[in-house]
């Protein structure tokens, strides 16, 4: 959006913040960012964002998991090392599974797991030693910040926010 004029709008409830986020999408302002201190739920849905794809990627990461754990223990039980350890037979794979459940459950878990660490550092973009982009110092404790981009006239925005709850409206220069 080529505006010019990004506002920030501070509210201190969320349950005013909600309303509003669904106010302002309904008059067509483009709404930037919304920082808060705590998950505020239904946020996603009325800021209009689309659904995750989260648990299908957590799925196929167990599946790697799973078969990573089903190559390493019939490589090391079977074909590097057999070793008969409680009379069972080393010589097929799958008259040892019994043994190899918990190993290929925890495997599917671990892989699953870290992997899902990882791609919410890489997807959210949250590198070490990165400075926080929070606007506003209290989006960490109790207020909730709305990033909006608009061209109307400063007076008519301000007005229409302070009717929906707005405690602190600051405009600023677009940097993009």
């Amino acid at each position: 959006m080529d505006s010019g004029k990004v506002i920030h709008v501070v509210f201190e409830d969320d349950d005013v913040l909600l309303e509003a986020v669904k106010d302002i999408r309904q008059n067509d302002y483009h709404i930037e960012e919304v920082y808060t201190p705590f998950p505020v739920h239904g946020l996603d849905k009325a800021m209009g964002l689309s659904g995750t794809r989260i648990s299908i990627a957590a799925f196929m990461y167990g599946c790697v998991g799973f078969a990573v754990a089903l190559l390493i223990t019939n490589y090391i039980m079977i074909e590097d090392w057999p070793q008969n350890i409680g009379g069972k037979p080393s010589f097929s794979y799958f008259e040892n599974l019994p043994a190899f459940v918990p190993i290929l459950f925890e495997m599917t878990v671990f892989f699953a797991a870290h992997l899902m660490v990882i791609t919410f550092y890489l997807r959210s973009k949250l590198w070490p030693f990165k400075k926080a982009e929070n606007p506003i110092k209290g989006t960490t404790d109790d207020q909730f910040l709305v990033v909006l981009e608009t061209t109307d006239a400063p007076s008519k925005i301000e007005k229409y926010l302070r009717e929906l709850g707005a405690t602190q409206i600051d405009f600023k220069e677009n940097e993009s």
